[in-house]
């Protein structure tokens, strides 16, 4: 699972339903914090429940004390919203958890069966690069799978999850995120799981529903956006919109 967003709430009943699954492992592919309030909580959850991660660009920036998430936005209405969210976060990060983020791999490999997974936030070749679902076409997946010697990417960062396969069972997965719902109305949260056999893995997207109260109560009395409160009660995106192509974008309320 990818994009915590400072969501210790949906984080924690993600954490809980994978292991009442059985996983045999639980990889976070990225970011942390953002968006949401308090990013201690769920950072050190995230430390304390056997997670093993890596780094998105949101760690990266907050790890290192840059001046803005590099999210990779550049409409400015994106970045106006990402850097409310990102100054709250830096300012609200601790020392420690700081350290932590910065010292998180930027990739990892892992093998399910015959299948080389490669772990990533972005895409192999960057880590705030946007994989969406409508532009993203079978020649690039193919591209990158051949160029980064892998079978299958798993990436996060656009907040939806999604998957293509190619012939043989390669392919490019979106694990999603769970701090933010997946635009669609529904007030959850989404993870992935990949179970397997020698010469096979298969895909499985997963809801979590969580009650997101205590979040956005939080929201409010830290003086966060009303706009971050109202996607979180409604499943509907109210920023960081105009990054979205125009099908996934026509796809949401706004």
């Amino acid at each position: 699972f990818g994009g915590c967003y400072s969501n210790w709430t949906a984080t924690e009943a993600v954490l809980k339903d994978a292991r009442a699954r059985g996983a045999e492992a639980v990889w976070f592919l990225g970011d942390a914090g953002g968006f949401g309030p308090v990013p201690n909580r769920t950072i050190a959850l995230l430390r304390g429940g056997a997670v093993q991660a890596i780094q998105g660009n949101y760690d990266a920036s907050v790890g290192g004390g840059l001046d803005d998430c590099g999210c990779g936005y550049t409409d400015p209405k994106d970045n106006h919203y990402a850097q409310i969210s990102y100054e709250y976060t830096l300012a609200h990060t601790s020392a420690d958890h700081r350290s932590w983020l910065r010292a998180l791999p930027e990739q990892a490999r892992i093998r399910l069966g015959s299948h080389e997974v490669l772990l990533c936030h972005g895409s192999p070749r960057k880590v705030n690069e946007f994989l969406w679902a409508s532009t993203t076409p079978r020649s690039f997946i193919e591209h990158l799978c051949r160029t980064h010697d892998a079978d299958l990417v798993a990436c996060t960062h656009t907040g939806l999850h999604w998957e293509r396969r190619l012939e043989g069972g390669s392919g490019l997965i979106n694990v999603g995120a769970v701090g933010r719902p997946a635009n669609d109305g529904r007030v959850c949260a989404w993870y992935t799981l990949l179970t397997w056999s020698d010469d096979h893995v298969e895909t499985s997207f997963i809801p979590v529903d969580y009650d997101p109260r205590a979040v956005m109560n939080t929201m409010r009395e830290e003086g966060l956006p009303d706009a971050f409160v109202e996607t979180l009660a409604t499943g509907w995106w109210t920023t960081c919109l105009e990054v979205m192509p125009r099908k996934e974008r026509f796809q949401g309320r706004h």
